[in-house]
């Protein structure tokens, strides 16, 4: 089976237990002249990745990936602070892939440019 990898992709990793984050849901929205519009829907999988969140390639422009990291921790038992994280970027140069991980425990985020 071949998977497209697609332009924008996400890695969630748990830094409380030090492992990948599987189950996540992301969003992927764009923004447009009449607000955002979804582009892009994903689970993480056993390794905290989603290689298809969205279009294989997007436009220069404004986007942001939200996080369900509520119902992750939830589904473990675990309270958390921030029940959605939602990571705003720019993508300017659309020849680049575009990584935008995600390190998460249940009262801290982080996040980086990755590649």
């Amino acid at each position: 089976m071949t998977t497209t990898r697609s332009h924008i992709t996400t890695h969630v990793l748990d830094t409380g237990t030090g492992r990948p984050s599987s189950g996540v849901k992301a969003t992927l929205e764009a923004k447009t002249a009449s607000g955002w519009q979804e582009i892009g829907t994903g689970v993480t999988d056993g390794d905290g990745r989603i290689a298809n969140l969205g279009p294989v390639q997007v436009e220069a422009g404004e986007y942001r990936v939200s996080f369900e990291t509520g119902a992750y921790f939830g589904s473990k038992g675990t309270e958390t602070f921030f029940p959605v994280v939602t990571i705003n970027f720019v993508v300017n140069n659309t020849a680049e892939h575009y990584h935008v991980p995600l390190l998460i425990s249940p009262f801290a985020f982080s996040t980086y440019r990755g590649s």
